[in-house]
């Protein structure tokens, strides 16, 4: 949800999300449309970003949890 942390995100997908949380990927909507929605494109122009727990999550991010439990 948007204003959450990232690791209170992924915990509110699932508890293990939480738990586990290594890092999250991420990449706001309007870039991923324009680049096809294309992670290796996004990669390529440096637009996803590694964020750590205290990521504050903002309205239209797109976001891969890693994890591991």
């Amino acid at each position: 949800p948007d204003g959450s942390i990232a690791v209170e995100a992924a915990g509110a997908i699932h508890s293990d999300l939480a738990r586990g949380f290594i890092r999250a990927q991420v990449v706001h909507y309007a870039d991923y449309e324009a680049n096809g929605f294309s992670n290796p494109q996004c990669r390529e122009k440096g637009l996803l970003r590694l964020e750590g727990k205290e990521y504050h999550v903002q309205d239209g991010d797109i976001i891969e949890i890693r994890f591991n439990v």
